[in-house]
């Protein structure tokens, strides 16, 4: 029953992940006529990317809405991309992860972590698919989800009262956000953008440690790499091109979120038995 509320909840966080992306878009570039309040994501009614028509409910039932219709708007018979209902089936997928491997328990504290990781797991979604798609990390999804790291931690310090989570949470600000505050400086913003910056600093807050921080660099570096050696073989990339570094970032501080603790105990336990 849990997995079958998480999935549903995915599925509905997932759709809103799609129209958040593209409401942020399509106001800050201006792509389309319609005003503020319509693209705003409280107030606009769903509908269409292409022709703008408004949708009717049974054009908005994740994944199913997408199928029935065989990928192309009711109205204007344009195609709707693929995103959209893989964005829906990831959320729902990692809702469903979180629930499988969070380390955290699920006495009151847990299940107040789970539901803001859910939230984060949200943003961090709709953060993959901006940069993905245009290489830029919105600053009003970044500073949102900043903020409620910092009302996440201290809930948590207060509640546990234990204060250590707050150092922990400033040990990985400064060995995520200031490493690439650093490198941002020295580079002049070569080497690292500005966005991923203050992305850093937020899954810094996040990643719980120090420690935890610098595996978060590591991981996502590692798979940057992994990901950038074939394209640049294959010359689909050159080395002038940029890749963006956020959704590896944002993998990587899943990855560490959800398993930082085991990998670290697994090392811990390699290297006394050496």
């Amino acid at each position: 029953m849990v997995y079958l509320v998480l999935i549903m909840l995915g599925l509905c966080f997932g759709s809103f992940v799609n129209a958040l992306v593209w409401r942020i878009h399509e106001t800050a570039y201006k792509q389309s006529k319609k005003t503020r309040k319509e693209l705003s994501i409280l107030h606009g009614r769903s509908m269409c990317t292409s022709c703008h028509h408004v949708l009717a409910w049974y054009d908005l039932i994740p994944v199913i809405s997408w199928a029935s219709l065989k990928g192309s708007c009711r109205y204007c018979r344009s195609a709707i991309s693929p995103q959209y209902p893989l964005v829906e089936l990831a959320v729902a997928a990692l809702f469903s992860l979180a629930y499988i491997a969070w380390p955290y328990g699920l006495e009151p504290i847990g299940i107040m972590l789970f539901i803001f990781w859910l939230i984060f797991i949200t943003g961090f979604m709709a953060l993959f698919i901006y940069d993905l798609r245009w290489m830029l990390l919105p600053n009003s999804i970044v500073f949102t989800l900043l903020v409620l790291a910092l009302v996440q931690i201290a809930l948590h310090a207060l509640l546990e009262q234990n204060y250590n989570v707050i150092a922990n949470a400033a040990y990985g600000f400064v060995a995520v956000g200031g490493l690439f505050y650093v490198l941002y400086q020295v580079s002049g913003g070569k080497w690292i953008g500005g966005g991923d910056v203050k992305l850093g600093f937020l899954l810094g807050l996040l990643a719980g440690g120090f420690l935890e921080g610098l595996m978060v660099v590591f991981i996502a570096s590692l798979l940057g790499t992994i990901i950038a050696i074939p394209l640049l073989s294959m010359k689909k990339q050159s080395l002038t091109k940029q890749i963006p570094f956020g959704p590896f970032l944002i993998i990587a501080l899943v990855i560490v979120y959800l398993y930082g603790a085991a990998i670290i105990e697994q090392f811990q336990g390699q290297f006394i038995l050496v």
